[in-house]
């Protein structure tokens, strides 16, 4: 089965996302489960995934599924697997913002979207969500280029910039922006909004849960107490916001926000048993379109709630911006996020089918 394998946001401790991009029709034709295949593909279970192509953590074990756009006036579908590290499951709820980045090139690469001198603008069909997404691929001369002087704060190295505008990205889980009915809920005596817009999430301010909310990613996954209390809260608020006993699923996602003095907002995300190096693009969506509204617990905490303009979201290894168009509403709304990529290698991967019989 041809893969490329493409790390969003150039290689480092810090990386955002690894991921590993299949063509549609090529996993189709192998004629395996996906929720077999791709657990023997990355390496699971196995919390090293050395017998497959993941790197052990929930940021490094991604797949993205690309074919021919099913929804009129997209360009290709895109279809995102998190595969689970320790066990066989895939998690088909969520997207990736992050991994979103490479889609484009990789397109482009398979032949699926025919290039423009410049900037090559791909229609972008997220098939976990229904959100559609612009993706502006950076093709000078009609070529594709990786190689650029973009940075992006807490990732060394450049490459070239990708710009994605996102719209139609609420209620892509739920069916509606605040699943609950409202914009602040109380959960077991913590306050938090419950949203679903870029992802569905619950956000609440850090210190609800004794933390101040600049502790790096290993202090917080390292806290067990904290993380069995952010469970707690997080199984409770997606009964309310009608998704079921989400034990052992990744949605909701939680970000935990505290004032910042490099930024708007900061925010700590996790995923959801480990907090993320940096912060996913889907994250920085849902924080973003949470801050139009002066009632959620993101507005509240800012001094002046917008309706269009940029955020910046500090993370443990930088900041994020966000620019927010038509916010306030829910439906109209789209935001403005720029990211790299970067191409690790382009070949075939072999999977043990004995051992996705056993």
């Amino acid at each position: 089965m041809s893969i490329s394998v493409v790390k969003p946001q150039p290689a480092s401790r810090r990386l955002a996302s690894k991921g590993v991009y299949l063509l549609k029709s090529d996993l189709e034709s192998v004629g395996a489960d996906p929720n077999v295949l791709l657990p023997a593909v990355m390496g699971s279970p196995d919390h090293r995934q050395i017998d497959g192509l993941g790197g052990g953590s929930s940021t490094t074990s991604k797949v993205a599924i690309v074919g021919p756009a099913t929804r009129a006036g997209c360009d290709i579908d895109y279809l995102f697997a998190q595969v689970d590290v320790e066990s066989f499951r895939v998690d088909w709820t969520p997207t990736c913002g992050n991994i979103l980045a490479g889609v484009g090139p990789f397109a482009i690469e398979r032949g699926l979207v025919a290039t423009v001198d410049g900037y090559t603008p791909i229609r972008v069909h997220l098939v976990n969500t229904g959100a559609t997404v612009t993706v502006s691929v950076p093709t000078p001369g009609g070529q594709l280029r990786y190689a650029g002087g973009f940075e992006i704060s807490g990732v060394p190295g450049r490459a070239a910039a990708i710009d994605m505008v996102f719209s139609e990205f609420c209620g892509g889980s739920t069916g509606t922006l605040f699943p609950t009915g409202s914009p602040v809920d109380d959960v077991d005596g913590v306050a938090v909004t419950a949203i679903d817009a870029g992802v569905c999430a619950i956000i609440a301010h850090a210190e609800a849960f004794g933390i101040a909310g600049d502790e790096s990613p290993q202090q917080l996954t390292g806290d067990r107490e904290l993380l069995h209390n952010i469970e707690s809260v997080r199984l409770r608020a997606a009964v309310a916001m009608g998704l079921g006993d989400v034990t052992g699923r990744v949605l909701p996602k939680v970000m935990l926000i505290a004032r910042s003095h490099r930024g708007d907002l900061r925010s700590r995300y996790f995923v959801p048993s480990s907090c993320h190096p940096t912060h996913a693009v889907s994250g920085a969506l849902c924080l973003a379109t949470a801050a139009t509204f002066c009632d959620t617990v993101v507005g509240r905490l800012l001094a002046h709630p917008f309706s269009t303009g940029q955020l910046v979201i500090e993370h443990p290894s930088g900041a994020m911006d966000v620019e927010v168009i038509g916010g306030g509403r829910g439906d109209g709304i789209s935001a403005v996020l720029r990211s790299t990529t970067r191409k690790l290698f382009d070949g075939y991967v072999f999977a043990d089918l004995d051992k996705m019989a056993a």
